[in-house]
């Protein structure tokens, strides 16, 4: 570690930026092959279960077993949106029509470095999160670089020169301003409750876990139990956000064939697939951090709480790394939870139509946040006093 951070800045963060697209890309595979398996599940039906790499059908036991439970599939389909041929039709704007799935990645692999999965004690004995970039605008950067998702929809609508797409991109557009209103309001009261008076005010991400990591009643407690309404805003928010069903407007192939990714096939099809997935997760760990508790494995049990307990009876409970590496998989079990969630939803819940997700945003979501920020903002005002 210490030869890393000896190395010069740019080559720090080239290495960092690989890091993530490394762990990103497998993660969205996977949730791809999970949205399969978990929509099979829901239907009662097999999923994908006969894929197999040819010179390994062979191997008894084990290549039969991964073959059932579809690992092989991915493979699949990475080689074919790789090697399948990238036709661009000739009547779009090919400069933004090319332009538009490479923005979409961005954001997507942008906001994945802001949020913290872990923390461990240093040498020093202070608790150091684990982020790839520990800014203390932490929740700030993630709502205003996600929002620029929605950039690449409109262009990938506008630039294919059709209407179906044109109106999956305006759709977009209108349910992105919709929902953020009321998923910035939902994470206003657990600011107000981490910002205690007099202290330094923070949107950091660790400063809301470290709020949540205490003994004491309010100290320990998670806020998504306390704080249920602002919880439930943001997620309702999440899936509008990540244009997930029952809110994916966008696409609604019923009425709009395939929405804005109409004209799109191959690779460039499949990066608007791997930005859905990636915002999907970072969103589930931005639930998570907010309202969850982040890695603390229970509320009012805080995960150094945990490791000082272990220490009594495993030896290395108290090095870094343990705790590093327990904190990510408490963290990661969490995520799990509710990308299974986003899916079990998709597969359960009809969509809904166009004007009753505008009716749900402005009518329904946005009065319940003011009113919730009111209500929080009176009674976090009566506690701290």
């Amino acid at each position: 570690m210490d030869f890393f951070f000896q190395l010069p800045l740019w080559i720090q963060g080239a290495v960092k930026g690989l890091a993530v697209i490394a762990v990103l890309f497998p993660l969205a595979a996977a949730c791809s092959m999970a949205e399969r398996k978990i929509s099979a599940w829901i239907q009662g039906r097999p999923g994908p279960n006969r894929t197999v790499v040819p010179w390994l059908a062979g191997i008894p036991i084990i290549i039969p077993f991964l073959q059932r439970l579809g690992v092989f599939q991915l493979a699949a389909d990475g080689g074919k949106f790789v090697f399948k041929e990238d036709v661009v039709p000739g009547h779009v704007n090919k400069l933004y029509f090319i332009a538009a799935p490479i923005l979409a990645m961005i954001p997507a692999l942008s906001t994945i470095t802001i949020v913290p999965f872990g923390a461990y004690f240093d040498s020093a004995g202070q608790l150091v999160p684990l982020v790839l970039a520990n800014v203390d605008i932490g929740l700030l950067a993630v709502l205003a670089i996600s929002s620029l998702g929605v950039y690449s929809v409109i262009l990938a609508g506008w630039a294919s020169n059709s209407k179906y797409p044109f109106l999956g991109s305006i759709r977009a557009s209108a349910q992105l301003i919709s929902y953020e209103l009321s998923m910035t309001l939902s994470v206003l009261p657990v600011f107000l409750w981490v910002n205690a008076p007099g202290g330094q005010g923070t949107l950091s991400l660790f400063a809301v876990v470290q709020a949540q990591s205490g003994t004491g009643f309010f100290n320990g407690l998670w806020l998504g139990i306390w704080m249920p309404v602002s919880a439930f805003i943001f997620l309702v928010a999440l899936f509008a956000e990540t244009n997930r069903q029952p809110f994916d407007m966008a696409e609604s192939e019923a009425d709009l064939v395939g929405g804005f990714h109409t004209e799109y096939g191959a690779f460039k099809w499949s990066l608007f697939f791997v930005a859905e997935y990636a915002h999907m997760i970072v969103g589930s760990g931005v639930f998570t951090l907010l309202f969850l508790g982040g890695w603390n494995p229970l509320p009012w049990i805080p995960l150094t709480r945990v490791v000082h307990g272990l220490s009594h009876w495993i030896s290395f409970a108290g090095h870094p790394l343990f705790m590093g590496v327990l904190g990510v998989l408490i963290f990661l079990g969490k995520v799990g939870f509710f990308i299974f969630f986003f899916m079990w939803i998709r597969w359960t819940l009809p969509r809904f139509r166009y004007d009753q997700i505008m009716k749900l945003g402005w009518q329904k979501l946005l009065p319940l946040a003011i009113g919730n920020l009111v209500f929080y903002a009176l009674l976090i005002a009566l506690i701290q006093k």
